[in-house]
């Protein structure tokens, strides 16, 4: 099955083939920034599992303790896709992008420190951090 994620002007997008290796809410507050909301659906796919990526990009680099890099469309903003460094191997997509085929439900909560109080979520969701 091949997905594509779309960014919120439709101008940038990536596909990607079969489901997601990880496929996680996270609650770090890296991902509440990257996507200004309680926590950042963050869906993992192998490299090789990418099959294309169109549309104008942006890069925005972070370096330091958790290096990153994220692509975002130039039109709207939207971050779309990223890989970070602690994760070679494998690219980071937006899980709220995938509209026309939505992924599953997520498995996973991590960075569960950082998660709102007033957020509660699935109890056979694995949890790690």
């Amino acid at each position: 099955m091949t997905r594509k994620a779309h960014c919120c002007c439709g101008a940038c997008s990536i596909e990607v083939e079969g489901d997601p290796v990880l496929n996680a809410v996270c609650h770090c507050g890296n991902c509440k920034r990257r996507t200004g909301s309680a926590f950042g659906w963050s869906a993992y796919f192998a490299d090789e599992r990418v099959t294309a990526r169109a549309g104008d990009f942006g890069l925005y680099e972070i370096t330091g303790a958790n290096p990153q890099q994220r692509w975002f469309c130039a039109a709207c903003g939207t971050t779309l896709l990223w890989k970070a460094d602690a994760w070679p191997a494998r690219t980071g997509v937006a899980g709220g992008c995938f509209t026309e085929i939505p992924l599953p439900e997520p498995t996973a909560t991590v960075s569960n420190n950082g998660r709102c109080a007033w957020l509660g979520l699935p109890g056979d969701w694995r949890t790690a951090l």
